[in-house]
């Protein structure tokens, strides 16, 4: 392979050893937080049926997404095996998190291709699983007889049930359906993004299936009218499977790398349910400063308890720490919310902190702010389908700033009324479906061992 080396290891760094395997299963990701971590949680839960996992990306991205994992330790899974691609002549990419489009698809795709044809000389069946967005760099699996490749979308089947109704013109589908106001797209995703789709797209054909990180009793009525939709479009009867959730339901007493975290410790010292989790993911940098302010003082006015999560989005490379930038606050600020609230301007374990008592349950009541990409119109879902949050700022007014008297009152809203009770009732309802559909008859469980000829 010229100019690139990879070096297959299991979770303990030893060499993988596949002569027995039947049947093993090759992750590809797609190089950002959110949709590396879906399909190593994915990973998980097949290498517990004792089936090789393949998960590969390059060194860099294999490090920071075994670095986050939460709710369980990945040392623990000898069946998952991490293939680190060096790829000696290309720079680490910029700090930009959108900044991935030629190192995803162009870098990876020789070596990416190099590894299902080597299982499949030891392994009777291979089974690849890609990110929607890595479809270019797996193109060669159609041409090795004993492989199979799915798809994987990352975003909910709501949001794409809803992309294909409007491009096949808006077929009748019964009312309340689809809200009303359908969040535009406009502006949701740059460029780059636009166009990597797009180019994306046409690598899906040759697919024998698509995985998503639902389960049924969500998005079961969206994932059937997805399916049908995309059957008369595309005349294939691909299957589509709802494997979800992929995090883990249950989490471990304090294990893995962040056992010790102060966030926990400081939750530890918080009354049930008293705390709100404020956090705007991994790909969103909050760069107005006035809006920080007015986030600061709506919080603090609130008289609520909180975890705010105030860091820059992810660059390329997460672990190069040059012009790192710090956040401004109002002079004293988290010295005078002192006790009420935390600032960390770090990574967190945001799955500890969502299931520790004092946040809440696994799932909890929502207050959506959404900005970019897949957020508005899954903002739609939980607002009004799920019905287990409320927007704090429309998406439609996105370049309008929350005002700390909007942020006071939302948080008010969900912590401390009757109607934040009974969305969190709702919550905690639908968590306890989430648990069960995990369980051994359950859902997904169901989906993985009943429905699947490999799996």
């Amino acid at each position: 392979m010229k100019n690139h080396q990879y070096r297959p290891t299991d979770s303990h760094g030893g060499q993988s050893d596949l002569k027995q395997a039947q049947i093993v299963v090759v992750m590809v990701p797609y190089p950002a937080q959110g949709h590396l971590n879906q399909l190593l949680q994915l990973s998980r839960i097949i290498s517990s049926y004792n089936i090789p996992v393949h998960f590969v990306g390059s060194a860099t991205h294999n490090r920071q997404v075994k670095l986050r994992v939460n709710g369980w330790d990945v040392n623990a899974t000898s069946y998952i095996h991490f293939h680190d691609f060096e790829i000696s002549h290309l720079p680490c990419p910029p700090p930009n998190p959108d900044a991935k489009e030629q190192y995803a698809s162009s870098h990876l795709q020789e070596p990416v291709s190099v590894l299902p044809r080597s299982l499949s000389s030891e392994a009777r069946k291979v089974i690849v699983i890609h990110d929607f967005l890595m479809g270019s760099v797996i193109q060669e699996v159609a041409l090795i007889s004993t492989a199979e490749s799915y798809t994987f979308h990352s975003v909910s089947v709501f949001n794409l049930c809803l992309i294909h109704w409007e491009s096949m013109g808006k077929p009748d589908v019964p009312d309340g359906f689809f809200p009303m106001e359908i969040p535009s797209l406009e502006g949701c995703f740059d460029n780059e993004m636009l166009h990597l789709i797009d180019s994306q797209s046409k690598h899906q054909e040759f697919n024998s299936g698509i995985v998503y990180n639902t389960y049924r009793l969500i998005e079961g009525t969206y994932l059937d009218l997805l399916e049908k939709h995309l059957k008369e479009k595309m005349e294939d009867n691909k299957k589509h499977w709802a494997l979800g959730p992929f995090n883990p339901v249950t989490i471990p007493e304090r294990k893995g790398s962040y056992g010790n975290h102060f966030c926990l410790e400081w939750l530890d010292k918080q009354g049930r349910n008293s705390v709100i989790f404020v956090s705007f993911g991994s790909t969103t940098t909050m760069n107005d400063e006035e809006q920080i302010k007015q986030l600061a003082i709506g919080l603090k006015q609130s008289d609520q308890r909180f975890i705010w999560i105030l860091r820059e989005a992810d660059k390329g490379d997460i672990f190069n720490e040059e012009n790192e930038r710090r956040f401004e606050l109002p002079e004293g600020y988290e010295e005078s919310v002192n006790g009420m609230g935390l600032v960390v301007r770090d990574w967190v374990p945001q799955l500890e902190i969502l299931a520790h008592p004092a946040t809440g349950a696994f799932m909890k009541p929502i207050a959506a702010w959404p900005m970019h990409s897949d957020q508005p119109r899954n903002a739609v879902l939980i607002t009004e389908f799920l019905k287990i949050g409320f927007a704090v700022k429309d998406s439609s007014h996105s370049e309008e700033i929350a005002t700390s008297e909007m942020v006071e009152s939302s948080v008010k809203r969900l912590m401390a009324s009757d109607e934040g009770d009974k969305m969190r009732k709702r919550a905690a309802e639908l968590g306890e479906s989430v648990r069960q559909s995990m369980g051994e008859n359950g859902d997904s469980r169901q989906e993985i061992l009943f429905h699947h000829p490999y799996l």
